[in-house]
């Protein structure tokens, strides 16, 4: 109003005005196209493995897009909770996120089959479940109700059961733990007796040593020793029947998705799938050292699950697998997919994979 009242008053002025409302504008004009994107993680700040896989796609991001986007990172609890990732890309505070499908079962039972299911996919069959077997389709339809567009962009090697001051020999030893173990595994865990909690990684060092959990898995030894698990606890149990293969993802804001070119579109798309393989190569590089630092200067002491509290194990996890997978018609959709999947997975691990590694230790020892 005070610009129309001084425009009436003198030609001149509102040629003046004009100008000055001309160079007002331009200064979006000339940034229109360049945003700088909020990415939260659920990770401590260069955590080993998921931590860096996080940094790297943020920078690769604004590095390739010629600084259209610019993908500035905020570690678990700098903007938002580690837990809360997905609720601020959804509602917009955030505009992507680093994080794990499992963890937001609360928002769908589906999204635990795109991170990981005990005795489930491998991290390279998850990988091929997801391109060329139908669960990149699946993950988009999951998270669409959620304003989130997500995209695989990372699977770390395999994992361990975890850490403990107790030994495991029966099933009976199951009994009483507190333990750290998100999803079906911990649900497993649970109807053998165990109190289960899920913390978040920067929590469960303190826990650990002060007595507030038994034990804790993460990551596998190159994850684990990161966290400095061995400080707190002297043995260490596999095989990590719980999570063969984790699926961890990037989401973007469906809003904000939909906002960007198909030139941009592509490149987080491009970003998200060259991060499956660098995560993977780093992990799987990692754990060969991480566990021999863990034996040989850490003194950490190896335990195999007994057959009988796997078989236990087994049983508890496909029924609570029964429950959940059949427990909406949208968890089923994905459940009767992934399940299919995974016994064509399991005939041909059986005949390749399995028989390769006996056949390597006979030459390796």
């Amino acid at each position: 109003m005070k610009r129309r009242s001084f425009i009436k008053k003198s030609v001149v002025a509102g040629a003046a005005a004009t100008v000055a409302a001309a160079s007002t504008l331009a200064a979006p004009a000339i940034a229109q196209g360049k945003r700088e994107l909020k990415m939260v993680t659920s990770w401590p700040k260069n955590l080993p493995g998921l931590g860096t896989s996080a940094q790297w796609a943020a920078d690769k991001i604004t590095q390739l897009s010629g600084g259209r986007l610019t993908v500035k990172l905020f570690a678990a609890g700098e903007l938002v909770p580690p837990f809360g990732t997905f609720d601020a890309v959804s509602q917009g505070t955030a505009d992507m996120h680093h994080s794990a499908p499992f963890l937001y079962v609360g928002k769908s039972k589906a999204m635990a089959f795109f991170s990981t299911i005990p005795f489930g996919l491998t991290s390279t069959e998850l990988v091929a479940w997801m391109e060329f077997g139908g669960g990149d389709a699946l993950f988009d339809e999951t998270c669409a109700p959620f304003n989130i567009k997500p995209f695989l962009s990372g699977v770390p090697d395999y994992t361990f059961m975890g850490w403990l001051n107790k030994e495991i020999k029966t099933v009976d030893d199951i009994k009483g733990l507190k333990y750290r173990m998100p999803g079906i595994g911990g649900e497993a865990l649970k109807r053998l007796g165990a109190t289960v909690v899920n913390l978040p990684a920067g929590e469960l060092l303190p826990a650990l040593q002060s007595g507030a959990i038994d034990g804790t898995e993460w990551a596998g030894p190159y994850g684990d020793m990161g966290l400095g698990f061995f400080k707190a606890a002297k043995f260490y149990y596999y095989p990590g029947f719980h999570e063969p293969g984790t699926g961890v993802d990037i989401a973007v804001n469906l809003n904000l998705w939909k906002s960007l070119s198909k030139d941009d579109q592509e490149l987080i798309s491009v970003v998200s799938k060259a991060a499956i393989t660098r995560c993977h190569a780093e992990f799987t590089a990692g754990n060969g050292k991480a566990l021999t630092t863990l034996i040989e200067t850490h003194k950490v002491q190896m335990r195999r699950i007994p057959d009988d509290v796997l078989k236990a194990l087994a049983k508890h996890v496909n029924d609570a697998l029964e429950e959940f997978g059949n427990s909406d018609p949208a968890t089923k959709k994905v459940y009767d997919n992934f399940k299919a999947f995974r016994k064509e997975m399991h005939a041909s691990a059986q005949i390749g994979n399995e028989s390769y590694l006996a056949a390597r230790r006979l030459a390796l020892g």
